[in-house]
């Protein structure tokens, strides 16, 4: 997927120290400077991440800066921004989902932001599954496992929730429980055609997410944990030197935030009612310029 913003030229050299009374000279002349214009921002099409990284997208737009959204696996956002080939992703789920490729490229990248302060995970059923409560309600039950065949409807295999539920098979003793991977949209067809029959399944689940306002569903309690507790939060991350390359693109990295109030209204749009990322972010940022300029503050818009 790819999503180009057009970019006007850097208006800061034409405005000198004469001007500095002027407040529409300063809006123009001062803040960062824009360095490399094109940026590239890796992502996995996961429910949040589509909204988040279209909204930053556009916002990089109104500051001058053209923007190549590149849908990829949860592997290769992580690799590319390390390796430089990528800018940056919003998508750092921390500390317990991608803990592991934190570990490994940690040296190479910078966790510039939290955007989201609670993002629970764990596995998940429907409500009517009313003797399934937890993660140690699955151990040797023999009758769901049946029920069931003992599998749990995964997403894609790099996901970090995927790493994390081989690692509660572990430490919850499931040895007769088998992940099987697909994709995100895989799951969630399979998830709600057997809620549509009253059918048993396990699957797992994360917050936000905008199936819990369509469907009804618990996440499993962990008492050990394996999925980070209270839950993670997530980050955006940048490559080593992206605030000197791109230092008006940096601010606008320190100054983005989002509330479950947002992401809750924009998912359902993107994800159950089929309508363009692009249309929606623009929509929201059109309907909300207070917003946008704390996002913004101190930027040189274009």
């Amino acid at each position: 997927m790819m999503f180009l913003a057009a970019c006007g030229e850097d208006n800061s050299e034409e405005t000198n120290s004469d001007a500095s009374d002027d407040e529409g000279s300063e809006e123009t002349s001062e803040g960062p400077e824009i360095g490399q214009e094109e940026l590239t921002q890796p992502y996995v099409a996961w429910a949040r991440e589509t909204v988040s990284t279209h909204m930053l997208g556009a916002l990089l737009e109104m500051v001058g800066y053209d923007v190549e959204l590149a849908q990829v696996e949860a592997g290769a956002m992580w690799s590319s921004v390390a390796d430089g080939s990528a800018d940056f992703h919003t998508s750092a789920w921390l500390p317990a989902t991608h803990g592991a490729y934190w570990e490994q490229y940690e040296d190479d990248i910078v966790q510039v932001k939290q955007v989201l302060d609670e993002a629970p995970l764990s596995l998940g059923v429907p409500t009517y599954m009313e003797d399934i409560n937890s993660l140690e309600d699955l151990q040797g039950n023999e009758e769901l496992g049946e029920e069931v065949d003992w599998q749990v409807i995964g997403i894609d295999p790099g996901a970090g929730i995927m790493e994390n539920t081989q690692t509660a098979f572990e430490a919850y003793d499931l040895d007769n429980w088998e992940l099987t991977s697909s994709s995100e949209a895989a799951m969630l067809t399979t998830l709600q055609d057997a809620v549509e029959n009253e059918e048993p399944i396990i699957v797992p689940l994360w917050q936000p997410h905008w199936i819990f306002g369509t469907l009804d569903l618990k996440m499993l309690e962990d008492p050990q944990e394996v999925y980070g507790g209270d839950g993670d939060q997530i980050y955006t991350v940048a490559r080593e030197d992206l605030e000197e390359d791109a230092p008006r693109a940096y601010k606008v990295l320190e100054q983005y935030d989002e509330s479950y109030e947002m992401i809750d209204e924009l998912m359902p749009k993107v994800h159950a009612e089929d309508q363009d990322p692009a249309d929606v972010v623009r929509e929201y940022i059109d309907n909300n310029p207070d917003l946008v300029d704390e996002w913004l503050d101190g930027v040189p818009r274009e």
